[in-house]
């Protein structure tokens, strides 16, 4: 049945794409009409059609770009990308499956072997189980990282992977290796959510939110899980994040809007653990950030050569005059500035890289020098300073998160956002703890390899054990399966999400009706 409806522009933007796709199918046209307009009904209709292909039916067409989800967003580009119809490309995706819900992800994956059907080349990075069982080919690189990594592992189809021997992506697939449901899990401290123990939002109803309250067992690993787009971040980033930063640090953001927060009084800081970086230029590195080059640069200056000299510990400093080379300032590199072109950094000549002057490196500890001491790995300076327990205790944390092949003072340019995360949770392990701190990751497990997952999570317990709470947005089902509390937004993504489903503990979401997460969830934990 051909329905008279009519419509003007701005009514048809306000439509989800899957109403409009019904709206352009059902358009009443005489004969002339369809002469004229076939050709751009026809566009109109393919274009939405991939839209609703790759699970973005429930935007509105005159929705802001900047509002959009990170998953919604790549997902729109792979859109576009099969509506173009080209040949003979090559498409090369960092990490297609980074906020994406597994239920989201079946459907990423039909994506790409359109791409491929439609005769192009498609490169995925990727650490996602599903994925690597869909490719047709698979390139494994390892076997360690950093400076143990570097080689291929394994290559060929699915089978080929599996039977090899040094992989350790091969080892969790086939199953001879996997992460270890907890025996035990924490529970609240209390069953009434208006007592101690719990934190809670009341009434969030920012962007997609149904005025829900959600309740934050204190003291527990939470993670908060949904489809793409059911209001994850919006819950956690927008309000509770805003909301704590404006009662511990007057924030000048605004939280999303909300009626009220309960039970903050129970925690004494709120901490973000992002992949951000943790600094933009070379004299950064993991060791100045740590903290565990002051009590090192004190050693040298209380060795007695540097006492007969007179040396403190801005002498051992590559940022302050006095002991650095003075022709880079201590960088270790010139930065020369092009025009046009990205700057270019050379090893200066007078150090040769070194960041010292003669005289500094003149001091040595157990027969190393401070250059020397920053060319070590985390692996080798744990070993090395075993004895000094102010550097040993911050190094070994960065051991405990698996950075142990990162050099003492490789640059924080050069570390990828995963490594820059872990040397971030590595210096909160270090700190000590009050065990009142209030913790949020969102998504810690991107870019992180089946092993590395293991590390985070035994990180993220360690902190958990302490007392602290820790809230984590994660669709990944392995860190999913050993939280203690989960907190499930839904059913759907969009206007069909932003209500809660169920909250309670894994095995409590993988039985309950309508959760997509639960579906997923269950034959992880039989």
């Amino acid at each position: 049945t051909r329905t008279e409806r009519t419509l003007n522009i701005h009514q048809f933007t306000e439509l989800t794409v899957e109403a409009a796709a019904e709206f352009i199918s059902q358009i009443a046209l005489s004969t002339q009409q369809k002469q004229i307009a076939s050709e751009v009904v026809r566009e109109i209709e393919s274009r939405l059609q991939f839209l609703l292909e790759v699970g973005l039916g429930y935007l509105t067409l005159d929705r802001e770009s900047g509002t959009l989800s990170g998953g919604e967003a790549q997902r729109i580009r792979l859109a576009t990308q099969i509506g173009s119809g080209l040949a003979g490309v090559l498409y090369v995706l960092d990490e297609p499956s980074i906020g994406l819900h597994q239920r989201d992800n079946i459907r990423l994956l039909g994506t790409l072997n359109r791409l491929r059907d439609l005769g192009n080349s498609v490169i995925v990075v990727e650490h996602d189980e599903e994925t690597i069982r869909a490719a047709d080919h698979i390139i494994d690189l390892g076997p360690g990282a950093g400076p143990r990594g570097g080689e291929i592992v394994a290559q060929g189809n699915l089978d080929e992977i599996l039977r090899a021997k040094n992989s350790i992506t091969a080892d969790y697939l086939s199953g001879r290796a996997r992460i270890a449901i907890p025996r035990q899990r924490v529970g609240p401290r209390s069953i009434n959510h208006a007592s101690e123990g719990w934190l809670t939002i009341v009434g969030a109803s920012e962007n997609n939110l149904k005025n829900v309250n959600a309740s934050f067992p204190l003291g527990c690993f939470i993670c908060v899980t949904g489809v793409s787009g059911s209001g994850k971040s919006t819950l956690v980033d927008d309000i509770l994040r805003r909301a704590l930063f404006r009662h511990f640090y007057n924030a000048k953001e605004k939280p999303g809007a909300f009626r009220g927060l309960r039970g903050v009084d129970q925690i004494d800081k709120a901490i973000v653990i992002d992949q951000s970086a943790i600094g933009r230029t070379p004299r950064s590195n993991p060791i100045t950030y740590s903290g565990a080059f002051t009590p090192i640069r004190e050693l040298f200056a209380q060795l007695p050569a540097a006492r007969v000299r007179g040396y403190d510990a801005g002498r051992f400093s590559f940022n302050v005059k006095g002991g650095r080379c003075e022709n880079c300032e201590g960088g270790g590199l010139i930065k020369i500035e092009m025009h046009f072109l990205p700057d270019v950094y050379v090893e200066c000549e007078v150090c040769h890289g070194r960041r010292y002057n003669r005289e500094t490196l003149e001091i040595t500890y157990k027969g190393k020098n401070i250059a020397d001491v920053l060319d070590l790995s985390v692996d080798e300076a744990a070993r090395f300073f075993r004895n000094v327990p102010s550097v040993s205790d911050k190094l070994n944390a960065m051991l405990d998160v698996g950075l142990g092949y990162l050099r003492l003072g490789q640059a924080a340019t050069t570390l990828s956002g995963g490594e820059a995360q872990r040397v971030k949770l590595a210096t909160e392990l270090a700190k000590k703890a009050t065990g009142r701190t209030f913790y949020i990751l969102d998504e810690p497990t991107s870019g992180l390899h089946f092993a590395d997952i293991e590390n985070l999570l035994r990180v993220l317990m360690k902190l958990r054990d302490a007392g602290n709470t820790l809230v984590v947005i994660e669709h990944n089902l392995e860190v999913i399966k050993c939280a203690d509390w989960l907190i499930d937004l839904g059913p759907e993504g969009g206007e069909r999400g932003g209500k809660i489903v169920d909250a309670g503990p894994p095995e409590r979401i993988a039985e309950t009706a309508g959760s997509y997460t639960g579906q997923f969830l269950r034959p992880l934990l039989q």
